[in-house]
């Protein structure tokens, strides 16, 4: 086993102890302050009680423990070095105590703590979509910023989410809790638990996911479906907010032109629209013009960036934008606006597919510039699920400034990497607004 030297991680750990932003010398200095009028205090009753007690026997030798043999500067630094070592001591034994149930084993409490303060301190960053998409954008930026707010949207109609809607009236929960779980710090057991699926032979619970009903119990105590998500995000330790795009009950329906037909259909349900044969022609909300989550609105006008995407184009995205406010306040933002354009075409929904037509998509339903960026992925290597293929961005004027950088996932290859999503998402930050501290 490779052993660390003593002072290549103890002297570097003490002298993080210091670094600005913290928020520890504050309270060390205030503590130093404490511990010398204390001192101060028992020495003056100690030297009082030394001159007005008779004298014993035992009081030569308090004297030679007082060192009063050695000059006054000599045990000004003996007792003062030794007083601050043990303070220092006794402080980081206490604190190792107390944070020892939130510590891996494998970082200092010093490295924690300076983590912790630098993503408390991040940038504000909104992210729009749902499904694998939006949750891949969280879980690589929660190792960036603590500031962060997801919004979701509600027009989900499918599997335990779907039902859960029927049965109990409530908003879906599923495209939620894939957020609430990415974001969670620590994706061990009650993340999974909240994760868990029942299996589909298993009654009247098979195909539920536990963490949906969950949800909809919390709903129903709270008397809130935004309260409900609320109270799960304290129970996952979540560091960031995930906030629906509208409390309103909404469905999407779809105009789908149905091959060698020269009328389109329409269709109604977010989970019956990728399965009609036909290529889509538009999307739009029942009720249309539904009223956005105050909440959503004030983040995104706060926001350093908004990021929209990745995800499903017509039934993830689109039903966000298709909340008028939301769409306005991308407008309004001064926030750095990005577009980030799937790794690979979606089959039902975006066949065939460039970069180009997911931009003329979007702005055929939701007009007026949108973005002020397109992060777009430069790598095609793998197999790509099938009846899919890779996005590419077509020769020609694009009408947005964009940025290619490698994305995908080599294990999922049509999907984003989570790091590497973060990493470039940050890059896009620090360009306009500098380096983040």
């Amino acid at each position: 086993m490779k052993t660390v030297p003593r002072g290549s991680s103890f002297w570097r750990d003490l002298r993080r102890w210091l670094t600005p932003g913290l928020g520890i010398k504050r309270w060390l200095l205030l503590v130093l302050l404490g511990d010398m009028l204390l001192g101060l205090g028992v020495a003056v009753a100690v030297l009082n009680f030394y001159r007005t007690t008779p004298e014993t026997w035992w009081l030569p030798l308090l004297s030679t423990a007082s060192l009063r043999f050695l000059p006054r500067w000599v045990r000004a630094v003996i007792f003062g070095g030794a007083g601050v070592a043990l303070l220092m001591w006794g402080l980081w034994g206490l604190g190792r105590s107390l944070l020892a149930p939130f510590l891996r084993r494998d970082r200092s409490m010093v490295s924690a703590l300076a983590e912790y303060r630098r993503r408390e301190r991040g940038p504000h960053i909104v992210a729009i979509g749902g499904g694998h998409g939006l949750s891949a954008v969280l879980r690589g930026m929660k190792h960036h910023t603590h500031n962060l707010t997801a919004v979701v949207t509600v027009a989900d109609d499918g599997g335990s989410s779907g039902r859960l809607r029927r049965s109990l009236g409530i908003l879906p929960p599923g495209d939620i809790r894939n957020c609430l779980a990415a974001l969670s710090d620590d994706e061990a057991l009650l993340t999974q638990l909240f994760q868990y699926r029942f299996a589909e032979d298993g009654g009247e619970l098979g195909g539920h996911a536990f963490g949906n009903l969950f949800i909809s119990a919390l709903t129903a105590l709270t008397g809130s479906f935004a309260e409900a998500i609320a109270e799960s995000g304290r129970v996952l330790a979540v560091h960031g907010r995930v906030l629906p795009a509208t409390l309103r009950q909404v469905h999407l329906a779809a105009e789908v032109e149905l091959p060698h037909q020269a009328s389109a259909v329409r269709v109604v349900g977010e989970s019956r629209i990728p399965e009609t044969a036909g290529r889509i022609r538009r999307v739009w909300l029942e009720p249309e013009q539904p009223p956005a989550f105050p909440q959503a609105i004030q983040a995104i006008l706060a926001a350093d960036m908004v990021v929209v995407g990745p995800g499903s184009l017509f039934t993830s995205i689109l039903p966000n934008l298709l909340v008028p406010d939301i769409a306005a306040a991308l407008r309004a933002t001064r926030a750095l606006r990005v577009f980030v354009c799937n790794v690979a075409t979606q089959p039902g929904e975006t066949d065939g597919f460039s970069c180009q037509d997911h931009l003329a998509a979007l702005e055929k339903h939701v007009r007026g510039r949108l973005f002020d960026i397109v992060l777009i992925n430069n790598t095609f290597e793998g197999a790509l699920p099938p009846h899919s293929s890779w996005v590419h961005l077509e020769e020609g004027e694009l009408p947005y400034p964009f940025h290619a950088a490698p994305l995908n996932d080599p294990s999922q290859p049509g999907r984003h990497h989570p790091r590497l999503l973060a990493q470039t998402l940050i890059h896009l930050l620090e360009r306009r607004t500098g380096p983040l501290q």
